[in-house]
């Protein structure tokens, strides 16, 4: 009897501490799905607009500042300007490390006054370390350069590197051209000389370029003009560095407004994805939506900001990073 009740105890506890090893197990699971969505931006052009700013959504539609829309960065301390613009932000393949690049500038000093950009590496979304590099002071043969535009990041799975691609300007060709370098393996510097990335057809001007990888397949959108028009147009390739580019040579954004700094993201749990960009005469955001990156349909009825934004990046977070940041910056009203 004493033996038949032992045994139904150790069974009871066995099964009560497997139990408690599943809850935990799909609480964690839960926490760690991608859930959220973090806006990385700045704001206009002056220095107290000139610093990175977050806000975050639920839905990739509705999206609400952080910090009362203060910066989470000091300019003055990461950049030698004392302005950063056009941040973008990447999760690393480690799924937790997470890269983000900008301009080194400040308007207030001229539109060609710029010759950096600032790398950030980051682990929680909160503490960020950061380098400044400065193209002719690292490179040789770079002295001519009028600017070092928005940098972004992606990892070449070819070379297993994180490549910097970002578009400059010199005094013998005054359009902007796309170039790119490899990251060192600590996020610091940039380890090999800049080189051509893409250069449309056309020759036009290729600046604001966004990278995203879809079925093996490299999309390349950028902003460009011609005579009549200025906006996105995309070129795609199987490869970063081949220089094997297929151009799709009309614009992508349903609208006639002047567009620039897009940035393009999947949306969670869809097969679909957001091209939002910057209406900069406007001073407003565009957000429009596609299924195969050719085709783009506005939903700006959907879309909702309680803040001004410029050039900037959405990235995909997990209910546990939301969770995290916001016990930093507080939760905003209607989140």
């Amino acid at each position: 009897m004493k033996k038949t009740n032992i045994t139904f105890l150790y069974l009871f506890v066995l099964n009560l501490f497997v139990f408690s090893l599943s809850a935990q197990s799909k609480t964690a699971t839960g926490k760690n799905k991608k859930n959220a969505y973090l806006f990385v931006y700045f704001t206009g052009n002056s220095p107290i607009k000139e610093c990175i700013r977050y806000a975050v959504s639920r839905d990739g539609y509705k999206y609400f500042a952080l910090n009362n829309d203060k910066p989470i960065l000091d300019s003055k301390i990461i950049s030698s300007s004392g302005g950063v613009r056009d941040p973008h932000i990447l999760r690393c393949e480690d799924g937790k490390t997470f890269y983000m690049v900008a301009t080194d500038m400040t308007a207030s000093k001229g539109w060609d006054s710029n010759r950096a950009m600032v790398l950030l590496k980051s682990t929680d979304l909160i503490n960020w370390t950061s380098t400044v590099v400065n193209i002719p002071q690292r490179f040789k043969g770079f002295d001519d350069i009028k600017t070092v535009w928005a940098p972004q990041t992606i990892y070449d799975k070819e070379v297993g590197k994180y490549m910097i691609y970002w578009s400059m300007r010199t005094e013998k060709d005054p359009i902007e051209r796309l170039y790119y370098a490899y990251a060192n393996s600590s996020f610091t510097d940039l380890e090999t000389d800049p080189k051509p990335l893409f250069r449309p057809l056309s020759g036009a001007l290729t600046m604001d370029a966004d990278i995203i990888l879809k079925d093996n397949l490299y999309h390349l959108f950028y902003k460009t003009a011609d005579k009549k028009r200025d906006g996105i147009k995309v070129a795609t390739s199987s490869s970063l560095t081949s220089g094997k580019w297929t151009e799709n040579d009309r614009f992508l954004q349903p609208t006639t407004k002047s567009v620039e700094g897009s940035c393009v993201f999947k949306l969670n749990n869809s097969n679909d994805y957001i091209m939002m960009y910057d209406l900069f005469r406007d001073h407003s955001f565009q957000f429009t939506r596609s299924s195969d990156l050719e085709n783009f349909k506005v939903v700006d009825e959907e879309v909702s900001l309680n803040f001004h934004a410029r050039h900037g990046t959405v990235m995909s977070i997990t209910d546990a990073e939301l969770e995290n940041i916001l016990k930093k910056w507080g939760k905003p009203s209607g989140l």
